[in-house]
């Protein structure tokens, strides 16, 4: 019988315990233990603004983005995908006060100019 604590290396070259090198112990069905290689956990998508999460857009690698379709990577909204919905709010907030300050300005100045004359 072997022994519990039995040792375990790695499959491939790099022998440091990096990122990149991550494995996670396994059991065949021969009873041996193994390791087996993990991927890198993905990071969400954030904010362009304001920098939180992006939610209903899956965290994945740069690669699987490139496999999966257009709709699972954005949302169905104006700047979904790129911006949240908090701060799509805020740009049509700040978009439609501008101009109503622009019409505000022009009115003002047409009713000076009809009270000079």
């Amino acid at each position: 019988m072997a022994p519990a604590n039995r040792r375990l290396h790695y499959r491939r070259r790099l022998s440091y315990r990096t990122k990149s090198n991550g494995v996670r112990v396994s059991r065949t069905p021969g009873n041996k233990l193994v390791y087996l290689y993990t991927k890198k956990r993905g990071t969400p998508p954030k904010c362009g603004d304001c920098g939180t999460k992006l939610s209903g857009i899956p965290a994945l690698r740069p690669h699987e983005y490139a496999q999966i379709s257009k709709p699972q990577k954005t949302v169905q909204r104006a700047y979904g995908g790129s911006r949240c919905a908090n701060c799509v709010r805020d740009r049509i907030t700040r978009a439609f006060l501008i101009e109503e300050q622009k019409i505000v300005k022009k009115v003002l100045k047409e009713s000076k100019k009809g009270g000079k004359r």
